[in-house]
């Protein structure tokens, strides 16, 4: 995506004033809701989970985040490819700070048994892992129950309960890897899915080979588990948003999310970004991350607690403002 910011050149004042008038209205403040209010205290730490790969056990690393107050669920909160968990911290906080624990592993990206977040040849049967890290997530003596014990235990929360309600949310890559988890569950672990209370994708990417978001995605549409999702326009740091186009190809539904006119492939990274997302794709613009950062927290509220909070949502008053000012674009299905 190309960046004109800096050349020397005159706007017309129509335009002029309409720049001014989007960029006035994504700044401003947004209703004060349960998702939005000051931030709690969060509190980070570090450790490892168990993921089966092939005939090994890899110890990943995960960083897990806890709000002050009473969890209301847990968000999976994936990274792309090539990327790491220290590139989520920023969103991280920001949805622990809205209530929630978050966990954040770091996945491979690269792997001799096709052990990746991404597809680069068949990383299915990793994916079929890490569900199974989710599937058997009640479990206190079972491999997400151990290593949430350890980090509460690091929080100085030490007996603290997972909270029953899962949201899955993954940016890039981690957005097909989430959804192909997320209907996993769906198939092979039918408790755990009812706990699975929403999908948060943010500027998605499908894989260049194989199906998982697309097999994904056609097993979700006829539940009704929430699917939303948050992109940047189409350009080649996402593939052309190849998996916001399989979502709204393939989910049929009113309402699947928003679009940032001017965003950035690096948006869901927010302060936690770094050159290697930057430089090929475009620097994130603080008002569309606060944006970003706002309805994926409101979303994943929304989720856990069975509502559909009416502002963020279309005909609302905070959507109708960004909306009218040409900042978002409403994400439909076919």
């Amino acid at each position: 995506m190309s960046d004109t910011s800096h050349r020397r050149m005159s706007l017309p004042r129509p335009l002029l004033a309409a720049v001014l008038a989007t960029a006035a209205v994504l700044a401003a403040a947004s209703p004060v809701s349960a998702a939005n209010q000051a931030p709690t205290t969060v509190t980070k730490v570090s450790n490892t989970v168990e993921i089966r790969c092939a005939f090994l056990v890899y110890d990943r690393s995960g960083d897990w985040y806890f709000p002050s107050t009473v969890p209301k669920g847990t968000v999976w909160l994936q990274h792309g490819f090539s990327r790491a968990n220290d590139h989520v911290d920023d969103l991280a906080r920001r949805y622990a700070a809205a209530g929630f624990i978050v966990f954040a592993p770091t996945l491979p990206s690269s792997d001799l048994f096709g052990c990746t977040v991404s597809n680069l040849g068949n990383n299915t049967g990793f994916l079929n892992n890490v569900a199974d890290l989710f599937g058997k997530a009640s479990d206190p003596n079972d491999k997400f129950g151990r290593s949430f014990a350890d980090a509460a235990a690091k929080a100085g929360r030490p007996g603290l309960q997972l909270p029953a309600k899962f949201v899955f949310s993954g940016h890039s890559a981690g957005g097909e890897a989430v959804s192909y988890v997320a209907n996993r569950l769906r198939t092979n672990y039918p408790a755990a899915f009812a706990r699975l209370s929403g999908l948060v994708l943010l500027d998605p990417v499908n894989s260049f080979t194989g199906l998982n978001m697309a097999n994904a995605l056609n097993g979700l549409n006829h539940t009704t588990l929430p699917i939303h999702a948050i992109s940047s326009p189409p350009y080649a740091a996402n593939g052309q948003a190849s998996g916001t186009r399989e979502l709204t190809t393939d989910v049929h539904r009113d309402f699947l999310g928003i679009r940032l006119t001017t965003g950035s492939h690096c948006d869901a990274e927010g302060a936690s970004t770094d050159t290697l997302c930057t430089l090929p794709n475009g620097a994130p613009q603080t008002a569309n991350v606060s944006v970003l950062q706002e309805f994926a927290t409101v979303w994943a509220t929304d989720a856990v607690n069975g509502t559909a909070t009416a502002t963020h949502r279309p005909g609302g008053s905070r959507y109708t403002s960004l909306h009218g000012a040409g900042a978002i674009q409403t994400l439909s299905g076919s």
